[in-house]
């Protein structure tokens, strides 16, 4: 395993990180799967693979975890940053605690993962961070500000970080995976969604919710995004931003093709809410 890359994956209990371990796993990477909770059962057993328990909002276990990869692969070369927790809801209604708890984890999280990590790409001279944000980095939806937001802080820091580390032969890169039914961002939003529709946003809600059982492409699928972050990690090109997705790729080209304000009113169009 002396020549062998390693990736080290935040959140793969389920959903997007899950599967982006078994990608890179089945094409013969050494994985450090993280998750809050370890559950090594969550893969078939390999000796390119380490199960580790990393909460990006506890300095000390992210910085254990790192050390645990290291010590078992040698090295580390892809950090993929993709631990994340959902908020809906109308903002007036979202209290500032369940904000501060989105911010802890999509954000802040985050850049203290990366920041654990840059000194030992820097000594190697080479590596790639990929941070996972999502489709509303792109094109912001209705009641989920708070969420957007975290989301957004991150396609800004990674930009910033991209140019910053470059020199040192260090890529950043940004997945932004589309709508996924399937993944867990409704139970991962815990009670931080309870009570955050009022009886004033009601029928807004219903029609936005029904636009989305009606949406003009496929939704996004763990494989989708699988694959996104394995092509960033791989490809051996420099663009910062892969949509991942059916969804998100439509939604990058949008607004890569549209006015803003024709933009704009196509959003409204597409998500029910046109006033």
């Amino acid at each position: 395993m002396k020549n062998t890359p390693t990736v080290l994956i935040t959140g793969c209990s389920s959903g997007f990180g899950k599967t982006s371990a078994a990608h890179f796993l089945a094409r013969g990477w050494n994985v450090i799967a993280t998750m809050r909770t370890p559950n090594p059962d969550l893969f078939e057993a390999s000796d390119r693979l380490l199960v580790a328990p990393l909460d990006v909002t506890d300095p000390e276990s992210v910085a254990a975890a790192i050390e645990r990869g290291v010590a078992r692969f040698g090295r580390i070369d892809v950090l993929v940053n993709n631990a994340g927790i959902g908020l809906f809801g109308a903002h007036e209604a979202i209290t500032d605690a369940a904000i501060r708890e989105v911010f802890a984890t999509n954000t802040f999280g985050v850049m203290a993962v990366n920041r654990a990590i840059i000194p030992q790409l820097r000594a190697q001279g080479s590596g790639t961070i990929i941070n996972v944000t999502s489709s509303v980095g792109i094109a912001p939806m209705p009641l989920v500000a708070a969420y957007v937001a975290s989301k957004y802080a991150i396609e800004g820091f990674s930009e910033s970080l991209a140019y910053e580390l470059g020199p040192f032969g260090i890529r950043v890169k940004i997945v932004q995976p589309g709508l996924s039914p399937t993944t867990r961002f409704a139970a991962n939003s815990g009670n931080r969604c309870d009570h955050t529709i009022p009886a004033a946003y009601a029928d807004f809600a219903g029609r936005y919710l029904q636009s989305m059982q009606a949406y003009p492409t496929a939704y996004t699928t763990a494989d989708d995004v699988a694959a996104a972050v394995y092509a960033a990690a791989t490809d051996g090109r420099d663009p910062l931003r892969y949509p991942a997705g059916a969804d998100s790729v439509m939604l990058a080209e949008l607004r890569a093709s549209l006015p803003e304000q024709a933009f704009f009113d196509r959003i409204r169009s597409m998500t029910g809410v046109t006033p």
